[in-house]
């Protein structure tokens, strides 16, 4: 099926409801992009609830291909995301999951390349709005829609309020924060939502902080 913008894919000549299924779609697959840092080699998407039973109708797969090459919703090759993946050997798998979530609009994205893998879970919220749930196994709530850290760290005291002294230090107020962590003294992720983007020197001064081991910033 062709479309000729973002808008045909969610305007009438679709089937039912719309940016659930595609604008959401799109933001989930250019956050994983974000996130990963580069283009990855292969993605396996496993969608479930109303994403399962109607993506090819609503151009859901079409929206996620177009969010991995970076790809805007009013970017004009968005409706060539399937063909343009293809020539940049972006190879794209979908499953139909048949596992009932809590969420209707529900996508898993595995991708990877020679360097590296990551997996996250999204679901789109309606109008264009999502959450990312799920990142490497670690559970946060992530919008995507405001700029944004995330901070592997260790699990020890004073990681969590240095990392705060560090932004409040450069005027950065957080409009929402959270932290996971798989088990009591490992590994654990912070998740900070900003009003503002945040310079590399300030994210350079987080990396360098005691227990911080990997700093990833997504920008709005």
């Amino acid at each position: 099926m062709k479309y000729k913008s973002v808008f045909d894919i969610i305007g009438p000549v679709m089937i039912g409801p719309s940016s659930s299924h595609t604008a959401g779609a799109a933001r989930i697959g250019r956050v994983a992009r974000s996130l990963f840092n580069r283009q990855p080699d292969w993605a396996v998407v496993s969608l479930y609830g109303s994403f399962a039973k109607t993506y090819k109708g609503h151009g859901t797969d079409v929206a996620i291909i177009a969010g991995l090459l970076d790809f805007d919703t009013s970017d004009p090759r968005l409706p060539q995301a399937l063909e343009i993946a293809k020539k940049e050997n972006l190879k794209v798998t979908f499953i139909e999951e048949e596992a009932i979530t809590d969420h209707p609009n529900t996508a898993r994205i595995r991708m990877g390349d020679s360097e590296g893998e990551m997996e996250l879970v999204g679901i789109s919220i309606g109008g264009g709005k999502i959450e990312i749930l799920e990142l490497n196994g670690f559970e946060l709530r992530l919008s995507g829609h405001h700029p944004a850290i995330l901070v592997v760290h260790d699990d020890k005291f004073g990681a969590i309020a240095s990392v705060s002294n560090v932004l409040a230090r450069h005027q950065i107020n957080i409009g929402h924060m959270e932290v996971s962590r798989k088990e009591v003294g490992s590994t654990a992720l912070m998740t900070i939502e900003v009003d503002q983007n945040i310079g590399q020197d300030i994210l350079d001064e987080i990396t360098q902080l005691d227990h911080i081991t990997r700093v990833t910033k997504i920008a709005d």
